[in-house]
Parts: structure tokens; C-alpha cells; sequence
């Protein structure tokens, strides 16, 4: 590059044509149609047109793989796709080429149309891959070919494809992060991964979160945009050594260019031969280089499901023997998981139990929500109650009697957490939180941990002699998912060498000893609520979510406040 008095010269950018990107002789053609679609109900009163490229090679006795495009057709697809899949260098797949919507101006109207291309596509969350999945797949399935074959499209993550570039190319991304059962395989050119709409997160979650089965292929040139929103080339680098460091399997080509479709264009067959490579063996999930998370999951072990079918399922903790309970909260009913995973019904009426927790006797004590008490049940199931008049939320009971609990007054109000001492003392211990919920104590008993569910804090608290607490701090800072204002922390349990794991929107966030958020484990479906450790070597998660509850085993010990104080590992600074 030559500079010019302050002016910097554009980069020629020449780059060799793949053949696969020329008509070739003898190599059927296949067809594109095109479509409009004006009636989505995920992103309301938008317009836009979308095309279907049908290989030649389709029929519809099997289903055909799926590579999704945003912003219309790019790259010289169709061209591409027809030598790729004839040379049999990707499978028979349909394009799907989507632009972005826009909500049109009444008829006459003197106004611009409103351009939904950054909202759909630069924010984080799963919107965009929903409209994709369940309102323009279905619409491409009720289309026929020209010569009236039924379009039938795999419903297998691992048949289907996803790019774009530049903010079309985060959206590809976004799509398969949120839901990689669906999309196997990204192509990223000139992605936009900086601070539009938080984009900028990625390179940071990437390295927390358990990796996911994707493969993704990256482009962008050096003299790519730098202003406002970050650096798009240094960004593009950042994703890609996050990927490696979480141990995806990731590709890339760099160039000299600036924000344009040339090299991305240039690199499209290659990209589609290195993204489609070994079908249809399935993407693999990598081996992170994170040690917290390796330090925690066994390689092979996933979530399993112990049961469903519930209203909403909350108040998961372990007695002595490694049995868990949990509630059902609007069915009002309590549940025990055997150490042999059999579901038994323990309270067919908990009185809408929700927080529930172990003492050192053996006793089980819920927060009653119907009755507003404290309720502590013996090995016989004979109820005592603790506290009347008490509109409770979760508990933790200390190895000395002493029980905590939260008491939230709704998201907006200060809430309060109470001790109750075991001679029946009630004291307000603190006050101030918005919506104090889950509790728990640290390994050693001397430390209180209560989620702050409309924030995205968890807070810790030193515990006095008698019980008191004092030197309140902000702990543990969480992430937050795009589409909410608070991370929704809910239960909090620790293991025996000082972790703290909690409950939120994003899955089970897992910090270290001094408040920092190293891990990430997203679960299979719904929102958790609380979680504990059981089995008869309390090595196995249980996690309530909404309707159902799941389990896990892992590599560490839960620890339980009903034992003897442990002290814990000395943290790394």
C-alpha cells in the first residue's frame, strides 16, 4: 500500500478463480426460484424476498442438506453449488438466500421502508435462527421445483449450512450458536463481530462456554473496517483464536482487502469443500483448552433426563444418602430421585414448596409458598413448622441449625434475607437486593452466597459468630443473555474445592473463589432454576428446568451443608 498525504490506497485485491466458480461444460444446471414472504409472526410486518436453488441432482424421495444465506444470493452460488455437488465435493444440497426485512410504508406513503437488516442480524440470541427454522424452512418446504417435485429439506443439524458476510456473517454464527443441533457448519466472511449489538462478546463466551458441534470457516482482510464499533480485521482474529482455544474446528483465510465481497467470493468453493468435508459424519464437539471446564466435565458424559412432564420444577437438594428431591412447585408436589434413578412422589400436597435444603439431622426443610412457613420434614415425613407467616423464597441450612432465607419483594423492590436461629429467633440480616433468591454457604460455612435474580450479581457475605452478616460485597459478575436486562442467577451450590455454580439464563455459570466466571454449561432445554449435587458420591448435577429435570456427572464433589465444614482449595489470584 502506498499513503498519499494522510490517505491510505486501497489494496488490489486480485485473486485466482476457482474453477468451481465457472460454468463448466457438461455439468448439469440446477434451477432458482423466487419468493417473498410477508407474514412472520417472530419479526412482525417485515417484507422480504428469498430464493431457492434446487440442484439438478435433487429428488425428493431424500431429503436434500440445507446451506442458508443471508442477504440474498452471494458468492456465485448457484454456479458453485452446481459443480461442488456434480464433482461430489459437498452433498445435494438446497440454498436457501434470505434477505433481510423491512416493514414497507403504507401505499403513497412518503417515507422510508424500516431496514430490520442490524436487528436481525448483529444481535445475539436465538430470533433470527427461529424465523429461519420455523417460519422460512416450512415456507420453502410448501414450494414446489418448476417441474412440480415437492421440496423436502433435512431436519439433521449436521445436513445443514449456514453463511454470510459482514453483519450477515455474525447472524450465520449467532444462528449456530444458539441452536448447533440445527446448524453444523458456519462460512463467516468479513464477519461483524464488534460492538453493534454485542457482537463483541463472543471471543469471551466462546472460551467459557462447553464447545459446541460446529465447524466454522472465517475470512476478512487486514484493511477492514476500524471505526465506531471495533476493529472488524482484529475482531475476525479474536473469534478465531477463541475457536482454537475452545477447541473448534475452525479454518480461515486472511487477506490485504477492506469490507468487501471479493476475497469471499474467491474462497467460497473452498470454504463449502472444507465446511462439507467428511459428510455425513457428524461435527464433532473439540476439547476445550479451559481448565476449569476440564477440570469438571467428563469427556462422553452428557446431560440425561430423569424426568418430565412437571408445571415448574424448582428446590433440588440432596439428603445423606445422595437421594434428591425436587419440587413441582404449581402441582405441589415433591419428588425423591433413588440412588437407582427412580422417580418416587414424596408430598403429594408440599403446599407449592419451592427452596429446600438438608440439615445436619436429617431433616428436609422447604419455604411453603401457601402457606407463607418455614416446614421441616424427618426421615418419617412428619411436618414441624419452623416459622409462620413467612413468605420465603430458597433457604440454606448451616451445619449449626442456623437456617437462611431470601425473601424477595418482586424485581423492583428490595428484598430482605432472614435468620432463623434454632431456638426460633427471626432477624432481618439484610435488605436491599432486587429479588434476593438463591443461597447457599461456602465449603467452610464462614461465607453466604445469594443470587440477586434481577441483576446480574451474586453477592457474598462474611457470617459472624452469631450468625449475623457483615463486609456485604458484589461477588460473582454474570453474563447476561442479549434478549434480557438481568443474567436471572436462581441456585447456587458449591463444590468441595470453593467453585460456586448458579443457575441462570444462560445455563449454569460456574465461578471461582474469588467471583469470576470461568465456566459455562448451557443445558438441554429451558430456563434452570436450581441445581444440587447427589448420587451416593455426590459427583452427579441435578438441574430443575421449568417442566423438566436433568443430571449430569461430573468430575468434582458437591458440598453439602449438612457435613462438617471443608476448607477448600487456596484460589488462584
Amino acid at each position: 500500500m502506498t499513503t498519499f498525504a494522510g490517505m491510505t490506497q486501497a489494496p488490489v485485491e486480485n485473486y485466482p478463480v476457482d474453477p468451481a466458480s465457472e460454468v463448466q461444460p457438461g455439468v448439469p444446471k440446477g434451477e432458482v426460484l423466487k419468493f417473498t414472504f410477508d407474514h412472520s409472526t417472530i419479526f412482525p410486518g417485515t417484507w422480504r424476498e428469498y430464493w431457492i436453488y434446487i440442484p439438478a441432482q435433487y429428488r425428493p424421495d431424500q431429503p436434500a442438506c440445507v446451506y442458508v444465506n443471508q442477504d440474498g444470493i452471494q458468492w456465485n452460488a448457484p454456479t458453485e453449488f452446481d459443480n461442488l455437488i456434480y464433482r461430489k465435493e459437498m452433498p445435494v444440497t438446497i440454498g436457501v438466500f434470505v434477505t433481510p426485512g423491512r416493514v414497507m410504508p403504507d401505499s403513497g406513503a412518503i417515507a422510508l421502508a424500516r431496514f430490520n437488516r442490524s436487528f436481525e442480524y448483529d444481535g445475539l440470541g436465538g430470533a433470527y435462527a427461529q424465523f429461519i427454522l420455523n417460519e422460512i424452512l416450512p415456507d420453502v418446504e410448501k414450494q414446489k421445483t418448476s417441474d412440480g417435485r415437492a421440496i423436502r429439506l433435512s431436519k439433521n443439524g449436521n445436513d445443514r449450512a449456514i453463511g454470510g458476510s459482514s453483519s450477515g456473517a455474525i447472524c450465520a454464527f449467532t444462528a449456530a450458536w444458539e441452536y448447533p443441533n440445527e446448524f453444523s457448519r458456519v462460512f463467516s466472511a468479513i464477519g461483524t463481530y464488534v460492538g453493534l449489538r454485542g457482537g463483541d462478546r463472543y471471543p469471551v463466551l466462546i472460551r467459557k462456554y462447553e464447545p459446541k458441534p460446529i465447524r466454522v470457516f472465517l475470512q476478512d482482510g487486514a484493511n477492514d473496517n476500524n471505526k465506531y464499533g471495533g476493529d472488524w480485521w482484529k475482531a475476525n482474529e479474536m473469534m478465531e483464536r477463541s475457536l482454537i482455544f475452545a477447541g473448534y474446528e475452525v479454518n480461515h483465510v486472511w487477506g490485504e482487502g477492506t469490507h468487501n465481497h471479493k476475497q469471499g467470493t474467491a474462497i467460497f468453493p473452498e470454504a463449502m469443500r472444507w465446511l462439507w468435508k467428511n459428510w455425513p459424519a457428524p461435527v464433532a464437539k473439540g476439547n476445550s483448552k479451559n481448565e476449569f471446564l476440564n477440570d469438571i466435565l467428563i469427556p462422553g458424559e452428557d446431560w440425561q433426563l430423569v424426568g418430565q412432564g412437571y408445571q415448574f420444577t424448582e428446590g433440588t437438594a440432596a439428603n445423606a444418602a445422595g437421594e434428591v428431591f425436587f419440587q413441582d412447585i404449581r402441582n405441589a408436589k415433591t419428588y425423591k430421585v433413588a440412588l437407582d434413578g427412580k422417580l418416587v412422589t414424596i408430598n403429594p400436597d408440599s403446599k407449592r414448596a419451592s427452596g429446600t435444603s438438608f440439615g445436619a439431622g436429617g431433616k428436609r426443610y422447604v419455604v411453603a409458598g401457601a402457606t407463607k412457613q418455614i416446614i421441616s420434614y424427618d426421615k418419617n415425613e412428619k411436618e414441624t413448622i419452623v416459622a409462620d407467616s413467612f413468605p420465603g423464597n430458597d433457604l440454606v441450612v448451616a451445619g449449626n441449625g442456623n437456617i437462611y432465607v431470601t425473601v424477595p419483594d418482586g424485581a423492583a423492590k428490595p428484598g430482605r434475607i432472614y435468620l432463623l436461629r434454632p431456638n426460633g429467633e427471626k432477624l432481618v440480616v439484610d435488605e436491599g437486593l432486587k429479588y434476593p433468591n438463591g443461597i447457599t454457604l461456602s465449603p467452610d460455612q464462614t461465607q453466604l452466597y445469594v443470587a440477586e435474580s434481577a441483576a446480574h450479581w451474586i453477592w457474598i457475605y462474611k457470617i459472624l459468630p452469631d450468625g449475623k452478616l457483615t463486609y456485604k460485597q458484589r461477588y460473582g459478575w454474570l453474563h447476561v443473555p442479549d434478549t434480557d436486562e438481568n443474567a436471572w442467577p436462581d441456585g447456587l451450590k458449591c463444590d468441595t474445592a470453593g467453585r460456586v455454580y448458579t443457575t441462570t439464563r444462560l445455563g449454569i455459570q460456574v465461578l471461582d473463589q474469588i467471583g469470576r466466571v470461568n465456566a459455562i454449561i448451557p443445558v438441554p432445554s429451558g430456563t434452570p432454576s436450581n441445581c444440587c449435587f447427589g448420587g451416593a458420591n455426590f459427583n452427579t448435577i441435578y438441574v430443575s428446568c421449568g417442566d423438566k429435570v436433568y443430571r449430569r456427572k461430573l468430575k468434582v464433589r458437591g458440598c453439602n451443608t449438612f457435613e462438617n465444614p471443608h476448607k477448600p482449595v487456596t484460589p488462584r489470584l
